[in-house]
Order: C-alpha cells, then sequence, then structure tokens
C-alpha cells in the first residue's frame, strides 16, 4: 500500500510540473506575438517633445512592414516621403505627431498599422538648442545648450559683463509654443556681486540673454 500511494504522488508531482511549464511556454508565446509597446513619456521637465527641424534624418519603421520603412531626410520643405503615404510634414512636429499622422493615412492601405519616427541624425539641433548672450559683456557668444544650463553659466562664457554694463536690467527672452516671446528679468549684478541666485534662472534651447549698458 504504501508503495502504491509513493507512485501515485510522484506521478502527480511530475503532471503538475508539466502543466506549469506549459503555461509558462503559453505565456512566452504571447508576449512574442503581441507589438511592442508604445514608449512611455516620461514626466518632469525632460518630457518636452523634441521638434523636428530641416536636415534632420527620420528612420520610418512600420511594424511587419518592412518594405514600407525607410530612412529620409527632412527636405528643406519640412516634408518627408514615406511609401504608399507621400509627402508627410514633418518640420515643427514632434516625431510621436508624425508618426501618427502616417498611421492615418497608411490605414488606407494597410490594417491596424502600427509606425514609429526615430531621429537618427539631428542635423538642425546645433543651431535649435544654442543659448545667446549679446549687449555689454565681454564676448557676445552662440553656445550649445547644456543639461543644467544657467543664466550664471552662459554669461560666465561670454567672457562676464563690461565695465559699462547696467547688469541688474539684463533679460532673459524666451520663445513659447506659439511663438510668443516672453522676457524675464535677470538681475545679473547681484548674481554676480553677491551670489544671489533667485533669478539665475535655468535656460532653455532657443533662450537670448541681453546685457544693456548703463547710461552715461
Amino acid at each position: 500500500m504504501l508503495i502504491q500511494a509513493a507512485r501515485t504522488l510522484f506521478a502527480l508531482a511530475v503532471l503538475l510540473m508539466a502543466s506549469m511549464a506549459w503555461a509558462q511556454t503559453e505565456d512566452q508565446d504571447a508576449a512574442a506575438a503581441s507589438p511592442p509597446p508604445p514608449a512611455e513619456v516620461a514626466s518632469g521637465e525632460f518630457s518636452e517633445l523634441y521638434r523636428i527641424g530641416v536636415d534632420d534624418r527620420l528612420q520610418v519603421s512600420v511594424w511587419r512592414n518592412p518594405e514600407l520603412s525607410v530612412t529620409v531626410p527632412v527636405r528643406p520643405d519640412g516634408r518627408i516621403s514615406v511609401p504608399l503615404v507621400g509627402d508627410v510634414m514633418a518640420g515643427g512636429r514632434a516625431p510621436q505627431e508624425v508618426a501618427a499622422d502616417i498611421e492615418k493615412q497608411l490605414a488606407t492601405y494597410v490594417r491596424d498599422p502600427k509606425v514609429a519616427v526615430i531621429l537618427v541624425d539631428l542635423r538642425s539641433h546645433e543651431f535649435i538648442s544654442r543659448v545667446r548672450v549679446t549687449g555689454a559683456v565681454r564676448q557676445p557668444v552662440s553656445v550649445p545648450y547644456r543639461q543644467g544650463m544657467t543664466v550664471l553659466d552662459a554669461v560666465l562664457q561670454a567672457g562676464g559683463v563690461t565695465d559699462f554694463a547696467a547688469a541688474n536690467r539684463s533679460r532673459l527672452h524666451r520663445r513659447d509654443a506659439e511663438g510668443a516671446v516672453e522676457t524675464r528679468e535677470i538681475r545679473l549684478g547681484d548674481i554676480l556681486d553677491g551670489g544671489k541666485l533667485e533669478s539665475n534662472l535655468d535656460v532653455r534651447p532657443g533662450d537670448v540673454i541681453t546685457v544693456p549698458e548703463r547710461a552715461l
């Protein structure tokens, strides 16, 4: 009796292990057949979308349709050419917006298309992302934007202010998404001479900092 019971328990254990292995294989096969999940956009100050510019190179990938996938430059008119769809406006738009536009147009020819637009060469980025410092500084400059850069960083790269600068009347000029220019007061003299950092703002790509001369 004991031998028969042991044999029964052993058989049940083998069946249980086989069932678990089969279920794991089924889960892996189902995951492999699913399309890749959309990329998540991080929250916070680094979630701002990059806007495509002229001369950037884009990789357009259509899931399960490699014959429709291309790598193309952005033409001077801001457009790219995509198989079946033709010309698509890319300049001034985020990659996600361009992908959604292509998906919508491809739906006429492809069932439930999934499109990814990837920037492979950011040729327009150099000038779009620069920060410029002008006016009463020792060397007016146009410098590449760097993550974490502040007004003080940009002014120091311009060699600091001249002896004739009205540093506390400095201004930071920034263009918003609608194209309007926003101006902020920068008390640069307090930053440089007193270490008061209240107006030492973080800069953004495309910002312009102006330092006026004081009246004689």
